[in-house]
């Protein structure tokens, strides 16, 4: 396995030197190639073993990593040091492949040279009789071996430049690790509190429901065997049975309505939120301009359910009967605020609502913000691109 990376190194080494003159080349496009230079050795580096983290991710092409990388303050701190470090290294690479194993091979096959009548030269070598010929064969193999060792050596050289330039510690990567991480724990509260909620639902209303119907029906079969006579408790119990059966039908309808509305699928976001609005227990007043034709389904999904559970929060805590929905669809993106003149006081809290839709909005690179001073009412302010940035 150490002979493998070893052979590794050796030949990303003789392809470094290879690749002088385009580094050189490379510098005309300078800054541009930077990003490119230093991410190239980072796989170099992975691929003789060395622990690195590569940066572009799989979802970026390289155009469009480069524009991000060319806007960030830490391209300067690693991808241009690690390309001047590469242009030197791979001159002196070049140096010695070219020196080193030429002579080792001209060495090598010195007598063979010297059996056409040619005495090969090799720096102020030069071979006068048979014996000397047969000893510049071990001698082109020691400089073979001194050869392959300095070269192994650069490629280690290379991999401790590529660590201190990339210790540094960039606030805008690590700001943005910590957000994800955040995101990535606040999401997985959401989303077992919205199973938590879909269980609730099921086990409080529809099972409740299912359950009666059962019953019901079970008391229904034994009045009907029981005697004939008895055809107005049957009816009851018919009656009632389907009754049951029709709640049940309405709480798994409100359920599943919860989970993703048919309306927004089929009409589009204006029209989903029209349909919440006047199913609401509130006097909603609508104001909507704008084509939501645009919007890509996670967006207008994201948007909806903002301003179903702001909806929910103002009939359950607000203290007001009257709300406000303006929402706005542009080609681009699409902005929402609920407002409400209640107590105020309302705070995004970890496994709430609220804190649930705040990752949902920001996983399709969309905010949401609260304005809720105190005995202020409540503004739930939510914007979104058109199209997620994944």
């Amino acid at each position: 396995m150490a002979q493998i990376r070893i052979a590794r190194r050796v030949l990303t080494e003789c392809i470094a030197a290879m690749s002088f003159p385009i580094l050189l080349l490379s510098l005309l496009v300078f800054p541009v190639s930077a990003p490119v230079v230093a991410e190239t050795d980072r796989s170099r580096a992975r691929w003789c073993g060395a622990e690195t983290t590569p940066l572009k991710t799989t979802d970026h092409s390289w155009v469009q990593w480069v524009a991000l990388r060319l806007r960030s303050r830490s391209m300067w701190r690693t991808d241009v040091p690690v390309l001047v470090t590469a242009a030197l290294l791979s001159a002196w690479s070049l140096l010695v492949a070219f020196f080193g194993f030429i002579g080792a091979a001209v060495l090598v096959l010195s007598p063979v040279f010297w059996l056409f009548g040619i005495a090969a030269q090799v720096g102020p070598f030069t071979p006068e009789s048979v014996g000397q010929t047969l000893l510049a064969v071990p001698a082109g193999i020691i400089l073979g071996s001194v050869t392959t060792t300095a070269l192994t050596g650069t490629s280690f050289l290379r991999d401790l430049f590529l660590r201190a330039f990339s210790r540094g510690r960039d606030p805008d990567l690590l700001a943005k690790l910590e957000e994800l991480r955040t995101s990535r724990a606040s999401l997985t509260a959401a989303f077992e509190f919205e199973r938590q909620r879909i269980e609730r639902d099921l086990h409080d209303g529809a099972q409740q429901e299912l359950v009666a119907v059962v019953m019901r029906l079970g008391m229904l079969e034994a009045a009907a065997t029981a005697a004939a006579a008895d055809r107005e408790r049957v009816v009851r119990l018919a009656r009632e049975a389907q009754a049951h059966a029709e709640r049940a039908l309405a709480r798994l309808r409100e359920t599943v309505r919860d989970i993703h509305p048919r309306e927004l699928s089929d009409l589009g976001l204006v029209a989903a939120v029209r349909e919440l609005a006047a199913r609401s227990p509130l006097r909603v007043e609508l104001t909507s301009t704008g084509d939501d034709g645009q919007l890509s389904s996670p967006t207008a999904t994201a948007v909806y359910f903002t301003v179903s559970e702001a909806l929910t929060n103002i009939s359950k805590h607000a203290g007001v009967g009257i709300a406000r929905v303006d929402l706005r669809c542009a080609t681009t993106d699409v902005h929402v605020r609920v407002q409400d003149d209640g107590v105020g006081g309302a705070a995004i809290d970890a496994g709430s609502g609220l804190a649930g839709l705040r990752e949902r909005m920001r996983s399709v690179g969309g905010n949401i913000e609260i304005l809720s001073p105190p005995g202020g009412g409540t503004q739930v302010v939510a914007s979104a691109p058109s199209q997620p940035p994944w």
